[in-house]
């Protein structure tokens, strides 16, 4: 079957050229639709009703920037549901957008899975400017540390100045404040040229509470399902095919016309549809017929907590599709790991063994009763290859959902992001950074927002401060309104000059090195893999091995020195890194430089407290 928008011309405002603008809208709500031009001339012209709800109307006279908005039913005026501009943000006109680009020379092409080592980063306090020009100045940073993707926070034009990009209203239309759609293309090309993919956050299970007027036109949320953030999107009613082709056509958007490599489809676990081509598939079969038609890889990235291995298995097998999922398990393991944590969901983790089913499966529960959630939780990946899980230990829900949006580095010691750092960098999964780990930035991320309704925001913090009911004195939220709020959030590009930032820096980029170039670590299988814990002494070891070649990853979450005894095969193995270096800005080595093995023989280590270390090895060569 293929997907609901081929052979369907665009919605929204396309420029014919030639100063003539062709304006589509899907308003079955409504008997007469008229496109209201504000700027630079007034008038009004009526729209023909095509059928099926949609009105259409091709005008002479009207360029790229001209200002309008969709008169309905001779009264109320309202933005366009898919306009790709809001110069005055999202009650305002619409604006007709030239849609060109020069691209670069061949096109970029890719990226495979296995290879992406990604960046989460928040385009308004990524830099001090808070736009797309300003972050191209810091690409070169990107490069140097060797990340391959850069994964940008939701970019839909939101209310005011200020948000994380969650309560986007305007799907198609890039965030004025951050530069718009010509910048957002510029920032890509900027990317591409330096070999970096793209991945850009879309949010397909809800809209944001003000500026939403798409009840206005159609429906396209129903009450037969909430979710968190009120009802949810209409992907199986009645009408359910045209709310598709909108939200079909927003991620086709998104490859076409601007190149991006990769979709990371926000909390899918609360996109709710119960037809037998769930929106998600035919969004995927939309997603191959694009990789074919513009020869290079596009993925699509799941955001969920469902530890469901469904989401990313093959149809073949009865599955979705999706290229890749987020597993939240990873980092909840490792986060109480260190931090000793127990408050909420955090209260299922905190056990060596966690990490261990999680660094083996993918998922620290696959069936296991969750005391969280008072039942049993997720399934076996059997078969799931490990690019198919992205991991982090640090991401804008995990720091910013905290009441202050302490970051780990407020958390934990030094030498415990150096463990963190390694435990990521060398899993048999797809790690992904959120913006200033890679040096210990200190700026908090917390929640921020800017909406024009009072209401609706002492009601944000109101929701906040319900959010955390046990907080003591001096740690409520602070207020998600204040401009302050959002300043204190914004990184201090000095920091990765300072000690030990620089050290921390250091370390990063040479795991990441390490990672592309061990062909036991840049080959992400699982099935190649072992993980032995030592419970009483709070450690890990992990063999990963391909094509002759092995790997040895040592792991101490105890405060304490750890004594290890392994198995491992005949080899010599060579050290390649140990955090507690004096040249990471730890207190010195202990680990021997070089070990060899010998078949039915224990290798025994110690290890200092808070530390992980890296071997390679190559099989011994016998007489």
């Amino acid at each position: 079957m293929q997907p609901i928008i081929e052979g369907k011309p665009l919605l929204g405002a396309t420029y014919l050229g030639e100063e003539r603008t062709r304006f589509l809208v899907w308003a079955p709500f409504r008997q007469q639709v008229e496109v209201h031009l504000v700027a630079p001339e007034e008038r009004i012209v009526a729209m023909d009703a095509v059928g099926g709800g949609y009105f259409r109307a091709v005008i002479d006279g009207v360029e790229p920037g001209a200002k309008y908005l969709y008169r309905l039913d001779g009264d109320v005026e309202r933005p366009d549901p898919a306009s790709r501009l809001q110069p005055e943000s999202v009650h305002g006109p619409s604006a007709v957008v030239a849609r060109d680009m020069d691209w670069e020379s061949p096109p970029f092409g890719g990226l495979p899975l296995r290879d992406y080592v990604i960046y989460e980063l928040h385009v308004g306090t990524f830099t001090e400017e808070g736009t797309f020009d300003a972050a191209i100045e810091k690409l070169d940073h990107l490069v140097q540390l060797g990340v391959t993707a850069v994964e940008v926070m939701p970019v839909a034009e939101f209310p005011g100045h200020r948000n994380w990009g969650y309560d986007g209203v305007h799907p198609f239309a890039v965030e004025t404040s951050y530069g718009g759609p010509q910048s957002l293309k510029s920032f890509i090309r900027a990317c591409h040229e330096r070999d970096l993919a793209v991945v850009l956050d879309v949010v397909y299970n809800h809209l944001g509470p003000e500026g939403n007027y798409l009840h206005d036109y159609g429906p396209y949320f129903t009450d037969k399902y909430q979710t968190p953030w009120g009802m949810a999107v209409n992907f199986d009613g009645d009408g359910s095919d045209e709310v598709r082709r909108y939200f079909l056509q927003n991620a086709a958007q998104w490859i076409d016309e601007f190149h991006v490599d990769a979709l990371r489809l926000d909390a899918v676990h609360a996109i709710y549809d119960d037809t037998p081509l769930t929106f998600l598939e035919e969004l995927r079969i939309m997603v191959a017929e694009r990789e074919r038609r513009h020869n290079r890889r596009i993925h699509l990235i799941a955001e969920t907590h469902a530890n469901d291995p469904r989401l990313v298995a093959s149809p073949e097998r009865g599955g979705i599709g999706m290229d890749s999922h987020w597993s939240d398990d990873f980092h909840h393991a490792v986060h109480t790991l260190i931090t000793g944590e127990e408050q909420d969901y955090y209260c299922d983790y905190g056990s060596l063994e966690h990490l261990t089913r999680c660094l083996r499966d993918g998922y620290s529960y696959t069936g296991q009763h969750s005391k969280f959630r008072g039942r049993r939780h997720g399934l076996p990946p059997r078969g799931i290859r490990g690019e198919r899980f992205v991991v982090c230990v640090q991401n804008h829900d995990q720091v910013g959902n905290r009441p202050q949006g302490r970051r780990l580095s407020e958390l934990a010691s030094f030498e415990q992001q150096k463990l963190a750092a390694c435990a990521l960098l060398c899993s048999p999964f797809v790690p992904l950074l959120f913006m200033g780990e890679e040096y210990g930035e200190l700026a908090r991320f917390p929640y921020f927002i800017s909406h024009g309704d009072p209401d609706l925001v002492e009601a944000v913090r109101e929701g906040r401060r319900a959010e955390f009911p046990s907080l003591t004195a001096g740690e409520e939220p602070p207020d998600p309104a204040s401009e302050e709020t959002f300043r204190s959030a914004k990184l201090d590009w000095s920091r990765p000059h300072q000690t030990p930032h620089s050290r921390l820096l250091a370390l990063y980029r040479e795991l990441i090195r390490l990672r592309k170039n061990l062909e036991p670590l840049r080959q992400l299988r699982r099935e190649q893999s072992e993980v032995s814990s030592f419970a009483d002494a709070r450690a890990l070891a992990i063999r990963r091995w391909y094509a002759g070649g092995e790997a040895l990853i040592l792991l101490n979450f105890g405060e304490d020195r750890a004594t290890v005894e392994l198995e491992l095969p005949s080899a010599t193995w060579q050290k390649r890194l140990e955090t507690c270096s004096e040249h990471w800005n730890g207190p010195g080595e202990r680990l021997p430089k070089r070990l060899t093995s010998e078949s039915d023989e224990l290798t025994r280590l110690e290890m200092a407290g808070h530390s992980a270390a890296l071997y390679d090895a190559l099989p011994v060569v016998e007489d």
